[in-house]
């Protein structure tokens, strides 16, 4: 019963940031006429503003976020063309990511290497996992198998590191650069700065259950080792 319990809390501190995150955009993506413009209209005037007109505003079916190779603000089409509190808050904060850009964040620099390596990173570590059993019965040295396994273990947590460093990013471009510039520049009333916030903190904390699922992950091929 207990083992039940601490699996059930596990899943919980797992997957419920998931589910929260999911229910807060969704709670402040109904469309309000009120509002100036829309997400796309939003990134594309803030950016224009920063003078950062080189950088595009553009849709995208793998989700919204900021593209530092091609410069690029990608927003999904309910946030690029809705106007909701939601679809202006994401648009803020991927415009927040282009301006960390801009301004040269060590951080950001490290993340964005990090994240190209990673690539590289995981098909090598999958290669090195699906080889090992082959590779022991070659060899008939078990140890070198076991040596092979934690080599790739050791590659898939290069994931961990990039999430670490990818949240106070996160955290910067929502409070440090989109809710002041929606708040002190009156792009949104008063009454909605809660709303608001929410989606923000929403927006950060994605990568806090990208991170989590991605520690699951991890674990798992541990005991799997084991």
């Amino acid at each position: 019963m207990l083992y039940l319990v601490i699996v059930l809390l596990l899943l919980a501190l797992i997957f419920g940031p998931q589910f929260w995150v999911r229910h807060e955009m969704e709670k402040h993506a109904g469309a309000r006429p009120d509002l100036p413009g829309t997400g796309g209209e939003l990134a594309r005037h803030l950016l224009d503003r920063f003078q950062l007109g080189t950088v595009a505003v553009e849709t995208t079916a793998a989700g919204d976020h900021y593209d530092p190779d091609a410069r690029a603000v990608r927003l999904s089409p309910d946030n690029h063309d809705g106007r909701s509190i939601t679809a202006v808050a994401v648009a803020a904060h991927e415009v927040g990511h282009a301006i960390q850009h801009a301004q040269g964040s060590t951080l950001f620099g490290a993340r964005t290497g990090l994240a190209r390596l990673l690539g590289l990173v995981d098909k090598v570590a999958m290669v090195v996992l699906v080889t090992a059993p082959l590779v022991a019965i070659l060899t008939r040295v078990p140890s070198i198998a076991l040596m092979q396994f934690g080599f790739a273990i050791a590659l898939l947590g290069i994931g961990l590191v990039v999430h670490l460093v990818t949240l106070p990013l996160e955290f910067d471009a929502s409070f440090g650069k989109a809710l002041p510039i929606l708040t002190n520049d009156g792009y949104l009333h008063p009454g909605d700065v809660p709303a608001a916030r929410g989606v923000l903190r929403a927006a950060a904390l994605t990568y806090v259950a990208g991170a989590l699922v991605g520690l699951l992950n991890f674990l798992r091929l541990l005991r799997f080792i084991r």
